[in-house]
């Protein structure tokens, strides 16, 4: 019994001193826990700390990012006023003295050539005595100086004495017309202006800008001419409608054009929205003025089955034109990569849109070398592959996110309408012409807002259409508006081919 107790005794001694151990070896591993429960503390604080510091950056980046979004579009704004093709910030405070500098290295000085025919002659005598000490002068020799003057112009006031008749057969009245008669109108409308004011009046309104107040005070001050705003205004219309014949013809002639190049812009008719269509090529010019800016709009004027190219800005409507290929314009697209490079992007996206840059300014370059004759067909041949299978390439793989997926599905979408200038050498890379077309009539509209009445838009696009035109022919515009006044019936424009 007693060998039993001192068994147990032994064990639970030996069980004591387990616990002893293990009583040892946690109070170790508590004390390993409290330093690492206070090191996770130390390290939480500084996460806290580093925390605070990136939601500061954070919100001082997203004011700062704020701030230079604002100025982008303050500067894409500025861009597009009035006096910005002149703006160009704040003037230098150096800045270079005014005309033409001296030296033979800035070329030959321009002087204006002696007149080869004299209408009139001036003699001019010298003085007798000094100005500045009194002095006796004698005479040397004559000098001769030639000035170009334009005569004081008054107006011309014609009477016609028209003999007219009655037909014995049906009882008509008949009377004769002089070449110069604008009209046959007697009685009531018997005093009209002559072709050449309405010409020029005309040639001031839609080309220069002027308003009718204004060509009302140039006439009065030059010519020594009273006329109304509301007489000249009437008559510009007379001559819009007579001249409506040739704006159906110029149409009818670009439906038949290989290439045409169409832009639209803002128009206002009776204080309504419209739009002003602009389509042109090297040697006709359109204009439209309607309500609307979609396919219904465009077709009206080309027709819905022109089957030629059409060089745009990638405007919606030119797509549905099935049977006609088109020709994006490249310059719309290299300023739309520059608006993309101008805010932040990650690498892949920056590298991305420059790559497409490169390409398009590749495929300009060529396009210049060819019209050079600077490489061979083969070499030409070779290196549009290249350019294709380098945009191919980009747009087979793109590493872009939403900010330029829009752009890359534009491409997309439109690969084959891009390089079609490189196939066909008659096809402009870019729709210039359309933009110089538009810009005679965001001039006019700057100084007219629009058009008053249909009638007056009606106006506006047949005389805007026949006056570009004679400009791109090489024709006299005054004296092809005085022609359509003065022709009883008009006969058509003679056109280059």
């Amino acid at each position: 019994m007693i060998a039993q107790v001192q068994a147990e005794l032994a064990e639970l001694r030996a069980e004591v001193k387990s616990l002893r151990s293990r009583v040892i070896t946690l109070e170790r591993e508590n004390a390993e826990l409290k330093r690492e429960n206070a090191e996770l503390k130390r390290e939480n604080a500084e996460l806290k700390r580093e925390n605070e510091e990136l939601k500061r950056e954070n919100a001082e980046l997203k004011r700062q990012n704020t701030e230079l979004r604002k100025a982008l579009d303050e500067e894409r704004r500025a861009g597009k006023r009035q006096a910005a093709p002149f703006s160009k910030g704040a003037p230098k405070s150096e800045p270079k003295t005014p005309g033409r500098k001296p030296g033979d290295a800035y070329g030959r000085q321009f002087t204006r050539p002696i007149p080869t025919e004299i209408d009139r002659h001036v003699e001019v005598d010298c003085p007798l005595f000094c100005d500045d000490c009194g002095g006796k002068i004698r005479l040397v020799d004559v000098k001769r100086q030639y000035q170009i003057e334009v005569p004081v112009i008054r107006p011309v006031t014609t009477e016609f004495v028209i003999h007219y008749g009655r037909c014995l057969e049906c009882g008509r009245e008949v009377q004769g017309r002089h070449p110069e008669q604008t009209s046959d109108a007697t009685g009531v409308g018997g005093v009209q202006l002559g072709p050449n004011l309405i010409a020029l009046t005309t040639h001031l309104n839609k080309i220069g800008g002027m308003s009718y107040g204004k060509i009302e005070s140039l006439l009065a001050q030059a010519f020594e001419m009273t006329a109304s705003r509301s007489g000249l205004a009437r008559a510009v219309l007379r001559l819009g409608k007579k001249a409506a014949p040739l704006h159906g013809q110029l149409v009818k002639i670009l439906r038949r054009s290989r290439v045409v190049y169409p832009d639209e812009t803002s128009w206002r008719v009776g204080g309504r929205k419209g739009w002003l269509w602009a389509f042109t090529n090297k040697k006709l010019t359109v204009y439209a003025i309607r309500r609307g800016r979609g396919f219904d709009e465009a077709s009206e004027i080309l027709g819905a089955g022109y089957s030629g190219v059409i060089g745009s800005d990638g405007w919606h409507s030119y797509q549905r034109f099935k049977k006609a290929q088109r020709q994006t314009c490249l310059t719309h697209l290299l300023r739309r990569c520059r608006e993309m490079l101008e805010v932040p992007l990650n690498e892949a996206q920056k590298s991305w849109v420059e790559g497409i840059k490169s390409v398009l300014q590749k495929a300009l370059a060529l396009r210049d070398r060819r019209d050079t004759r600077m490489i061979s067909p083969h070499g030409f041949t070779i290196a549009r592959g290249r350019i294709e299978g380098d945009l191919n390439a980009l747009l087979d793989d793109p590493d872009v996110e939403d900010t330029s997926l829009r752009f890359a599905l534009h491409l997309w979408h439109h690969r084959d309408e891009i390089f079609l200038f490189l196939y066909r050498p008659d096809v402009r890379a870019t729709n210039a012409l359309a933009e110089q077309a538009i810009r005679p009539a965001v001039i006019n509209r700057k100084t007219c807002a629009g058009n008053r009445t249909d009638a007056g838009a009606r106006a506006q696009e047949v005389l805007m259409t026949v006056l570009r035109t004679c400009q791109q022919q090489g024709l006299e515009t005054l004296a092809s508006l005085r022609r359509i006044l003065c022709e009883p019936i008009v006969t058509p424009l003679q056109l280059s081919r």
